[in-house]
């Protein structure tokens, strides 16, 4: 890999980790994905991007921390406020104000799980009047919803664990969300399906504070490696993801 830590020097890696620990915030979910984490046994966050961070710290010989958000309006929230210093989340124009991204990992297409009742079975079907919508708040995939939507428009909910309850309970037709994340949510809420589809593509990236620009080309020069070299892609497959591809 071209990014050996002891040609790291001390300002860039006090730019990217100003504590003397790399912050990594994640996003959690009931069921990991190519964005969410899950708790595993022990209680450490298990997932693509969970190991990812690893990698980052590893390659970078910085101690790492994690932080768990519900959402990744909320991880992006931390980032902009420099809470923490590293995080991957999907792109919009939105985010790229007030923070800056380093290479996607992975192309991401927006989309939604509909209830058994709704008998809703394709993207153009959700947009009618009356049906009810939900996506995570602050996040690409909520925007998107809202801005597509003529007819309705997505409620947020905090988490996907909580869009999970309301559709198990029959208060939703709808869930907005990426069409990966989506695969284990619908074992979860019995009788869903993912409609044909999708209203985003967008790049899921590693994101830092928006003006480091000595952490910006660390990061930038990292994940570009680890996808040349394979990392990512078995980091894809160690966690069941074999069938998706990895972004050029």
């Amino acid at each position: 890999m071209t990014l050996p830590s002891e040609t790291l020097d001390a300002a860039v890696k006090a730019e990217l980790a100003p504590s003397g620990t790399l912050r990594a915030g994640l996003i959690e979910a009931p069921a990991p994905g190519l964005i969410f984490v899950s708790r595993s046994a022990d209680g450490t966050p298990a997932g693509v991007t969970a190991d990812l961070a690893h990698d980052l710290a590893q390659r970078t010989e910085l101690p790492l921390a994690v932080t768990l958000f519900p959402n990744s309006g909320a991880a992006a929230a931390a980032l902009q406020a420099e809470a923490i210093d590293v995080s991957f989340m999907p792109v919009d124009a939105t985010r790229r104000q007030v923070l800056d991204f380093g290479p996607g990992y992975y192309d991401l297409e927006s989309t939604y799980l509909a209830s058994a009742a709704s008998g809703i079975t394709d993207v153009a079907q959700v947009d009618r009047p009356g049906v009810r919508v939900l996506a995570i708040d602050g996040t690409t995939t909520f925007r998107a919803s809202a801005r597509t939507l003529m007819h309705t428009q997505p409620v947020a909910v905090p988490s996907v664990a909580e869009a999970v309850s309301r559709m198990r309970a029959g208060l939703a037709d709808a869930f907005a969300l990426s069409r990966d994340t989506l695969r284990p949510v619908v074992q979860q809420v019995p009788g869903s399906r993912i409609v044909t589809g999708g209203f985003q593509q967008t790049q899921v990236a590693v994101a830092v504070p928006k003006g480091r620009s000595g952490a910006l080309a660390t990061v930038t020069t990292w994940l570009d490696e680890a996808k040349r070299t394979g990392v990512v892609r078995r980091i894809f497959d160690a966690h069941g993801f074999s069938g998706d591809p990895v972004a050029p």
